[in-house]
This record gives structure tokens, C-alpha cells and sequence, in this order.
């Protein structure tokens, strides 16, 4: 199986699902769209919509509006309207909406207005209810998940279904789980997945990043589902190659933009032994990544979280030997680097820091002369002010 590739795609996500805001509804029967503007033939239907556009109307109803729930779910206010009656109305009144929307689910689902009403009666259905509307949602998940509001409409789905109805539904994306991570909505698919259904229910997707987990690590979108994977997974035996495979690219997912959250990620979750091994493999290159926009924040985290034997490695690393001030004075003065040496503060030994101070007490004027220098020195100030210095005399 060779290498994933990926399209070059925008780091974006679908919108926060809430009420719309904008958009035009989708043309129904009972209905003419002129010039992208729905125009309602039924009077009654214009009137009621005038009156909650207006806002100075009478107190309208759910039951003001039966027969006419389709059109009224495809308009900005009318959605917005029935949302709100849908989460203190009767049980009645609810089954009422629900006969007209069941029939109509499949094109309300992807309506810029539609889909809120579909998702709040997910949300405040009855079991029944939304056992019926997930049931529409069978023989196109993989289509929904592609589309800007059916993806939202899947995700609040398998918040509230039975576990078993989840996985039927699931299933249809076996095969196509790599097509749904790379796409800036099926991406939030595949982690509501993860995060709502047992692992072991779904081999299929777990499976499916095998070979994969670099590239995906670098992906905008596949850096976030990997993540997902980190913290949801139960059986070490299904998952532990994802962890292998980032350990195989640390390196390189270290200094990526995408791959670096990856790798901290493993570094706050991981196995000790995992820790130590990031670290290890980073050692020889900690002042270059250091001083790396993304690396960096790796670098810091394996200060945070590597055991106390692999934190000195990187520690003497920074600190230098002998004499040599060399790499701790390059990094002091860098935009980067120079967060690196706060956090060696925070997390080194008492020896390491004497040492530390040593060197600092050597260049403290020039590195006030610079920017970065300029922070590091206030820094070592305000926390050792008596002990920078009295060191090194």
C-alpha cells in the first residue's frame, strides 16, 4: 500500500452548529424561487413568516403553523422559530412537527435552515423519533458526511442514538474512511466516530490509518482525528501502531505545523517509555529545534514530561560542556529558543541551574542588548535575582 497524498486543502472547519444566521431556503412544492429569493404562494404561509420577520406580530404557535412545517423549516426565521418551540412544546405538538418533517428529512437534512431543525429534533425527539430520523440517514452517511450541513446533522446523531444504530450507520463508510479524514467536513465525522462509539466496534476505522499515520499526522485535518485516536483508545493492541508510526517520524513531525500537535500529544498522554523515546530521538538536534517555530513547543513539553534521565540529556545538552556558552547564548537571544530555556528553569536540577546561572552571569550585558536576551535577563532577574548574582563569583 503505498503512501498516502493529499490535495492541498485550507485549514477550515464547518461552523459551529447554532442557529443560522444567513443563507436561502431550498425550493418546495408550494413555492417559486425568483432570483434566489423564496416567494411563498400560500398567503397564510407569507403572512405567519411577515409576522416573525417583524417581530411585532401576535404570539404565534406550532399549531398556528401545521401543514406548513416544510416551508417554514426552509427559512431563516421560520427554523429559528420552530427550534425554539421544539424544546418546551408537548409531546403532541412534537409528534405533529415530526409527521411532516419524517418525509421530508432526507432534503431538510442538507438545507442551510433545515438541518438545525433535524439536529434539535435529535436533540429533543423522543427515542422513537430519532431511532425513525436516523433511519433516513441510511444509504447516504458517506454523502452527508461530505456536505457542509449533513455532516452536522450525522455528528449530533451519534451523540444520542442507540450504540447499535451508530454502528449500522457507520458502517457504510467502511472504505472510504481516508476520503472522510481529508475532507474539511467528513473530518468531523470520523472523530465523532472515535469519540462516541467503542473502538473495538469500529476495526474498520482504526485500521484503515495503518501506513498512514505520518502522512495524516501532517494533514489539517488528519492531525486532529489522529489526536482523537490518542485519547479515546482502549486496546493498546489495535492502536499501539499508530503510536509506533509517529515515534518512526518524530523527527520530521516535530517541525511540522500539523505533526508537532501529534507529537505533544503523545508526550502529555503516552507511556513513559514512549516519553523517553521521543526525547532520545531529538537529543543532538534540541538547540536547532529549539529555535523552530513548531519544534520548539515539542522540545518544551519533553522538558515537561520525559523522565528525569532523558531531561538532562536535552538539559546538557542546551547548558553546554566545559565553557562552552555557545548554544545557551544562541538560544537565550531567540524568539523560540528562548520560552525552551524558561521551561529548563522550571524543570531542572539544582546543579543544572547553578550552572545555568553561571552562564548567564557572564553575558548579562550583552544579552540585554537584545530583544529576546533583553526578556531572558528580567526573567533569571525577577526569579534568582541574589543568586545570579552571587553566581560565578
Amino acid at each position: 500500500m503505498g503512501i498516502l497524498q493529499f490535495p492541498n486543502t485550507a485549514y477550515a472547519s464547518p461552523p459551529v452548529p447554532g442557529s443560522p444566521m444567513g443563507g436561502v431556503g431550498f425550493q418546495r412544492s408550494g413555492t417559486r424561487s425568483y432570483g434566489g429569493n423564496q416567494v411563498f404562494k400560500d398567503p397564510k404561509t407569507y403572512s405567519f413568516l411577515e409576522e416573525l420577520k417583524s417581530g411585532k406580530g401576535r404570539r404565534l404557535e406550532l399549531s398556528d403553523i401545521f401543514g406548513h412545517i416544510v416551508e417554514f423549516c426552509g427559512d431563516q426565521h421560520g427554523s429559528r422559530f420552530i427550534q425554539q418551540k421544539l424544546e418546551v412544546c408537548s409531546n403532541e405538538d412534537k409528534e405533529s412537527v415530526f409527521k411532516e418533517v419524517l418525509p421530508n428529512a432526507s432534503r431538510l437534512i442538507t438545507d442551510v435552515f433545515g438541518n438545525y431543525v433535524i439536529q434539535k429534533f435529535f436533540e429533543y425527539g423522543s427515542s422513537e423519533q430519532r431511532r425513525e430520523l436516523a433511519n433516513q440517514l441510511e444509504g447516504q452517511i458517506l454523502t452527508l458526511s461530505l456536505q457542509m450541513y449533513g455532516c452536522r446533522v450525522i455528528q449530533k446523531a451519534l451523540d444520542v442514538i442507540e450504540v447499535e444504530q451508530k454502528i449500522k450507520l457507520v458502517s457504510e463508510l467502511d472504505g472510504y474512511v481516508l476520503k472522510c479524514v481529508c475532507d474539511q467536513n467528513g473530518n468531523h465525522v470520523i472523530q465523532k466516530c472515535i469519540e462516541s462509539i467503542p473502538m473495538e466496534r469500529i476495526k474498520f476505522v482504526i485500521s484503515s490509518f495503518r501506513g498512514q499515520v505520518s502522512a495524516l499526522s501532517t494533514h489539517p485535518y488528519g492531525c486532529r482525528v489522529i489526536q482523537r485516536v490518542l485519547e479515546h483508545s482502549t486496546d493498546e493492541l489495535q492502536s499501539q501502531f499508530i503510536v509506533d508510526e509517529i515515534l518512526e517520524s518524530v523527527y520530521t513531525l516535530a517541525q511540522d505545523q500539523y505533526g508537532n500537535y501529534v507529537t505533544q500529544h503523545v508526550l502529555k498522554r503516552g507511556r513513559p517509555e514512549e516519553r523517553s523515546q521521543i526525547a532520545h530521538k531529538l537529543a543532538g538536534h534540541v538547540v536547532q529545534l529549539s529555535q523552530h517555530k513548531f519544534a520548539s513547543n515539542v522540545i518544551e513539553k519533553c522538558l515537561e514530561y520525559a523522565d528525569a534521565a532523558a531531561r538532562g540529556i536535552l538539559i546538557e545538552e542546551i547548558i553546554g560542556l566545559g565553557d562552552n556558552s555557545d548554544n545557551l547564548l544562541a538560544m537565550v537571544k531567540d524568539q523560540f529558543a528562548n520560552y525552551v530555556i524558561q521551561k529548563v528553569l522550571q524543570t531542572c536540577t539544582a546543579d543544572q541551574r547553578e550552572v545555568l546561572l553561571g552562564r548567564i552571569k557572564l553575558h548579562l550585558n550583552s544579552l540585554k542588548k537584545y530583544t529576546y536576551g533583553k526578556h531572558i535577563v528580567t526573567r533569571f532577574e525577577q526569579l534568582y535575582g541574589e543568586e545570579l548574582q552571587e553566581a560565578g563569583s
